[in-house]
């Protein structure tokens, strides 16, 4: 351990990044007084925390980068952890942001739609959801209670007959027809109410309108009210109310054992609970005072400008740290108040958050029994992210590199990615497509993946070294291939697995919980990248199909699969249809609606 020259560190705000023998920062943090706060560190060895001793036993220098606030000085601490997660820090590996809910209320028919990013401009937002099945599955309910425009803007303002929505009565068509503002704004302050948690206010106007149909005789109208009713009763059923008041609050838990570390945190909108979610480590024991400086650090790299902020945030202590909420507060761009658990309502927040931190510790801890990638694979900890690569091309043409994630031990499919290489094409060659796809992976940026496997032996390996080598990110994140064996087992190849550097393969037996779950990672990562190469071939077929038609080159038809985003869809339109597009007229519409509609006759004789 190095020794600590006071005068070597500012008295001003500022980021310390600690680093081992090899230069590489193993710890990032930030203090109001750099000198005061470094120094800490310094002190006699039974007087810091084992984590802090284990820390401290690594450093080999102490950096420091000055800034002009406190405020500052916490944002550039979280920029710095998601870029080099630093093996002492608390790292947010899942930082993609929640979804939402937005209405345009800029426009004079809004539309519901679901996000991940909270723009200020104007919309209003709802959420946040864990789940995008849960949100999905909301806005199917809501879409088929409240009759809004779905069509996106270009679409409406183009639109020259209504569509099915407006023919099954989920929509009003106002992209066609007349219709009231007064009664399209009513219909949006409801669904406002539903997203909101108002449910109850929601209901009874609801009921009050379907017993006034039912007194003037409208008893159509009084049963599509009736019916809204019961949807809307179904859905919200499952919340429960967990405050007397409409207040929203995030509310967080710690929870620690062993050597693991859980944070909780239990979304409450309008007074119900929507959603919560957990963050898990292992190897990481927190202990008294550490809890604020490592939850200040986690705070601030769950929230940013495009992430949904209440008012107010709970925690199960006092924290004092006036930057962090000054930094909140400019996300939001209104007063943000960190608290500790006030109230009986509050404390039981926090007790669920607890409760449920402890329970997914405990499925963790029940899975880690059987499987152990950290030990099996020689990892610094187990790894919660994982990617998977794989390289496809047909005959050397159609070039791909397709990329699966699993958090957890779960898909993250809305990471999954596809990367194509045309520049390829022809030559066949995976190695080149593999350093191609790492070099992208590195300009994309964090989260990084607590293992990249490959799926090759140890050529594709050493290809991807020397990407890391040649691009100064060598140890970035752990890396490994998966490959077929040369004996058989029960009639099937055995998988091996390589690790950088090492010349034989790891010693898995075949059929062992680790072995059996990398195996399934890379079949996924192989279904994925096949299943793109089919639909990539189908559509260049179609494309050429297309591009045969008179007047129709490969501008044209890249903007008819845009709009209309099938084949069939394409040869049932009509000249209207086609004419909405931007750029076409009313002659090359009726040209190209012929073209199209040749594809409906059989060739040959007639």
């Amino acid at each position: 351990m190095i020794g600590f020259k006071a005068d070597r560190f500012p008295e001003t705000p500022g980021v310390y990044l600690m680093k081992d023998e090899t230069g590489k920062i193993i710890y990032v943090g930030k203090a109001k007084n750099l000198r005061k706060r470094v120094s800490s560190y310094f002190r006699p060895k039974d007087q810091l925390p084992l984590k802090t001793q284990a820390q401290m036993s690594k450093v080999e220098a102490i950096d420091t980068l000055q800034t002009r606030t406190e405020k500052e000085a916490l944002l550039l601490e979280a920029s710095l952890i998601k870029k080099h997660r630093p093996r002492y820090n608390i790292v947010l590996r899942d930082d993609k942001q929640y979804l939402l809910f937005k209405l345009d209320r800029r426009s004079a028919y809004p539309r519901l739609t679901i996000t991940r990013k909270m723009v200020r401009d104007g919309s209003v937002y709802f959420g946040p959801f864990t789940s995008a099945l849960a949100a999905r599955q909301t806005l199917k309910t809501l879409n088929r209670v409240f009759a809004l425009r779905k069509c996106n803007d270009h679409v409406f303002r183009n639109r020259v007959r209504p569509c099915l929505q407006y023919d099954m009565g989920r929509c009003l068509g106002p992209c066609v027809h007349e219709v009231a503002r007064d009664e399209y704004a009513g219909m949006v302050r409801q669904v406002e109410l539903f997203l909101s948690g108002k449910s109850k206010e929601l209901l009874s106007d609801l009921r009050t309108r379907m017993h006034k149909a039912a007194d003037e005789l409208a008893f159509e109208r009084a049963a599509q009210l009736r019916d809204q009713i019961r949807a809307i009763e179904k859905t919200v059923e499952p919340q429960a109310a967990v405050l007397a008041t409409d207040k929203d609050l995030d509310v967080f838990a710690v929870t620690g054992g062993h050597n693991d570390l859980v944070i909780s945190v239990v979304f409450v909108r309008g007074g119900k609970v929507v959603d919560g979610n957990q963050f898990y480590w292992n190897n990481m024991k927190i202990k008294g005072g550490d809890q604020q400086t490592m939850l200040v650090s986690f705070l601030g790299q769950f929230y940013g400008p495009e992430k949904s902020i209440p008012e107010r945030i709970v925690l199960p202590f006092a924290l004092d740290d006036p930057a962090l909420e000054e930094a909140l507060s400019d996300f939001r761009k209104g007063r943000v108040h960190i608290a500790k658990a006030w109230g009986p309502a509050e404390r039981r927040l926090v007790t669920m958050a607890k409760a449920n931190g402890g329970e997914f510790m405990r499925r963790k801890q029940q899975t880690r029994k059987t499987l152990d990638l950290a030990r099996a694979l020689k990892l610094p900890g187990e790894p919660q992210r994982i990617e998977c690569i794989d390289a496809s091309h047909l005959s050397g043409q159609g070039m791909l590199v397709g990329m699966v994630v699993f958090e957890n031990g779960r898909p993250v499919k809305n990471d999954y990615r596809i990367y194509g290489f045309p520049e390829l094409e022809g030559a066949g060659d995976d190695y080149k497509a593999l350093a191609g796809f790492l070099v992208r992976r590195l300009e994309a940026g964090p989260p990084w993946p607590d293992l990249l496997l490959v799926d090759g032996g140890k050529g594709q390996l050493r290809i991807l070294e020397r990407v890391f080598e040649e691009q100064n990110q060598q140890g970035l994140f752990p890396m490994a291939s998966i490959t077929k064996g040369e004996t058989r087992r029960a009639g099937e190849l055995e998988d091996r697995i390589f690790l950088p550097g090492r010349k034989n393969p790891l010693p898995l037996k075949p059929g062992s919980p680790e072995l059996l779950y990398l195996q399934q990672i890379r079949d996924n990562a192989h279904r994925f990248v096949i299943s793109r190469q089919r639909r990539s071939r189908k559509k260049t077929t179609l494309d050429s199909t297309l591009e045969s038609l008179p007047g129709i080159g490969p501008k044209m038809a890249r903007l008819l699969w845009e709009h209309f985003g099938s084949l069939e869809a394409m040869k049932k339109a009509d000249v209207e249809a086609i004419q909405v597009i931007k750029g076409i007229g009313k002659k090359k519409a009726f040209m190209l609606a012929n073209a199209l509609a040749g594809l409906n006759r059989p060739s040959g004789k007639t």
